[in-house]
């Protein structure tokens, strides 16, 4: 069947007695041949509860892998061409709310097993009526001329009529002053490929020089500046430098491409330094892998905005993504996804292998690029779960003796954790994190720690030994048991563990010097911090860039943590929750790309602006210096992916 082709149509309906409903599917046979004997897969994020008899109408439920969804028809069945096949899918384990909750790829296996793309688009909502799609950021309100995110902490400035054509070096600037104007100035060229160059590294005609001067009684990342005849820049470090002509950079930017709305300062002054010290987005490259190329343009985004934690989600259920010499298995075998590879099709997959991995020569070139615009790289692999793809490449690391599907993950992914008490799991490890030190200046390696079910390891022997030689409660001793191997390992090699919420579970792990970030909801943040824990803010339900922005149901993206509308990422206070005794600890706040909705670069660019940029001014911006309107009017200027 060379010619087949096949559309899939699916809906969600109500169902009377069941909140979560059920799928209907139409396959569509648009091929010149009847098709027999076939089997349908597709992915979905809405899952079927396979741990119940499943409710199928006119269809033969086979098999769920996480996302995966395998069905046939009938005995004897065939599809005519032209015709269809129309069934259902019930019990679900959430209603769908948004066109993306349904088949995000589906494909059909042949009788002589072949695999054929099925096409598939967004979900349709029954009883849901055609609704206009929602506005999201008002028109915004410059009450300020000037295109400044994030916003300083303090200024007085007065509009000019006019604009330089060029920032330059005043005479006595030093070969370091000249180097941070052409990094800042080769940022500006990557992000606004026909903008007009801020700098110039000699004079130019009708342009303005900048006076360098380093005062050490600013903190580092701290700047000034004063507009008059010549633009003076005093700076603490070299970041505060490179923020104060990213600033000026900003600000011709917004009055050469929107003269309209705002302008260059004639005279006045800028006192700038961030709010907090950690200023973080994270990017989850397992679900879907970006290019280095990409990788690359989202540092550059961030160094726009200030922002100077880049935290790299490397490793999944889904796929490991980091070139890992000791184990070449991790980038062969654990990447690759498809209808006849050791994992099988998740989140947009369909009948054509999918892999992708970074060669430890791309990580270096990226920390590097990261280093030169005063942002920090800090990796993460995801353990002891969310390991299906270590556990594919390396079998060496399941104990033979546990049922293959006693336990399964809140994604569906059945015994999908290392487990702590299998000696070369510790080994694997060791070796893994000597690659990553020499690859991640950072002092932080983030070990993950998350959405480890509670029935984890139960049925496995070699744990069940572990846990009565050692006095072991449950899974989530066995999990503090690990962490803190884990914690004791990094110390080793001169690093500090970073992780997820949930490394504090059962007796957690030594909080001195640890870092854990609060993602579940926001008073998780508070008792972290009671325990001793540094935190980073980075709650679902304001700062994951993946969740829907509106109710209406054509917004794309996730909901569980509800809906998160740019003005709610924007107001949201981080702080707000913490004591006065406990503020010291909140290091700062994060927004989390996760990527099982990116599909393609609109999605991504739809969900993560102008939220990132929200986020950024929480980070660097005090709160009453804070304007939702301003916001809006400035936030069409930021780059996108």
């Amino acid at each position: 069947m060379a010619d087949a082709v096949f559309r899939l149509e699916n809906a969600w309906e109500p169902v009377d007695g069941d909140p979560c409903g059920r799928f209907v599917f139409t396959l569509i046979n648009l091929s010149n041949e009847a098709l027999s004997g076939f089997k349908l897969a597709y992915t979905s994020l809405t899952r079927i509860k396979d741990s119940e008899v499943p409710r199928c109408e006119n269809a033969l439920f086979l098999s769920r892998n996480a996302n995966f969804h395998q069905y046939k028809p009938e005995a004897g069945f065939v599809l005519e061409p032209g015709g269809s096949w129309r069934f259902t899918v019930a019990p679900l384990w959430r209603p769908a709310r948004h066109r993306t909750d349904g088949a995000k790829s589906a494909y059909v296996t042949l009788a002589d097993g072949r695999h054929v793309d099925v096409s598939v688009d967004d979900t349709l909502l029954a009883g849901r009526p055609a609704e206009p799609a929602p506005v999201l950021m008002p028109q915004g309100q410059a009450r300020e001329p000037f295109s400044l995110l994030p916003w300083p902490v303090a200024a007085e400035l007065s509009a000019g009529d006019t604009v330089p054509v060029a920032l330059y070096p005043a005479d006595g600037a030093s070969l370091e002053d000249r180097q941070a104007m052409q990094a800042v100035g080769a940022l500006y060229r990557r992000l606004f490929q026909i903008g007009h160059q801020p700098f110039a590294l000699t004079p130019a005609h009708e342009g303005k020089a900048i006076r360098f001067a380093q005062d050490e009684s600013l903190a580092a990342e701290a700047f000034t500046l004063a507009f008059g005849e010549d633009v003076v820049l005093t700076y603490g470090g070299r970041a505060g430098r490179q923020y104060g002509l990213t600033v000026l950079a900003q600000l011709l930017h917004g009055s050469r491409t929107a003269p309209a709305t705002f302008r260059f300062p004639a005279k006045g002054w800028i006192e700038d330094a961030p709010r907090y010290g950690w200023r973080g987005c994270h990017l989850d490259v397992s679900r879907q892998f970006y290019p280095a190329a990409d990788v690359t343009r989202l540092i550059d985004i961030m160094a726009w905005m200030r922002l100077n934690v880049f935290h790299w989600h490397l490793t999944d259920d889904e796929a490991w993504r980091l070139e890992i010499k000791a184990y070449p298995e991790l980038t062969t075998t654990g990447v690759l996804r498809g209808p006849n590879e050791p994992m099988l099709p998740q989140l947009g997959n369909g009948a054509e292998p999918v892999g992708g991995f970074y060669s430890q020569d791309e990580v270096r070139a990226i920390v590097a690029h990261a280093s030169v615009l005063s942002v920090e790289v800090v990796p993460e692999i995801d353990i002891p779960g969310h390991s299906t793809a270590i556990l594919v490449a390396l079998p060496e690391l399941v104990d033979g003796q546990e049922a293959p599907d006693s336990y399964r993950s809140v994604q569906g992914y059945p015994n999908n954790a290392l487990n702590p008490a299998i000696e070369k799991t510790y080994e694997f490890l060791g070796k893994v994190f000597d690659e990553m030190v020499a690859l991640f200046p950072s002092r932080l390696i983030h070990i993950g720690g998350d959405e480890v079910a509670a029935n984890t390891w139960m049925a496995s022997p070699l744990a069940r030994k572990l846990m009565e030689k050692e006095g072991i409660d449950g899974t989530f001793g066995l999990q503090s048991h690990f962490m803190k191997r884990i914690q004791k390992m990094l110390a080793e090699r001169g690093r500090k563990l970073a992780g997820w919420d949930e490394v504090s579970h059962g007796g957690g792990v030594d909080p001195d010097g640890t870092l854990l970030m609060a993602w579940q909801k926001p008073e998780v943040g508070v008792e972290l911090a009671r325990q001793g824990y540094d935190v980073v803010m980075t709650p679902g339900q304001a700062y994951y860039l993946d969740m829907v922005q509106d109710e209406a149901f054509q917004e794309p993206g996730a909901s569980w943590a509800g809906t998160v509308p740019p003005k709610h990422t924007y107001t949201y206070e981080a702080v707000g929750e913490f004591p006065e005794a406990l503020k010291p600890r909140m290091r700062g706040v994060q927004a989390c790309i996760w990527s099982e909705h990116f599909l393609n670069r609109d999605y991504f660019n739809h969900l993560v602006f102008p939220r990132l940029g929200a986020v950024a001014e929480a980070a660097w911006t005090p709160k009453e210096r804070k304007d939702w309107l301003r916001f809006a009017a400035v936030a069409p200027l930021m780059p996108r992916l």
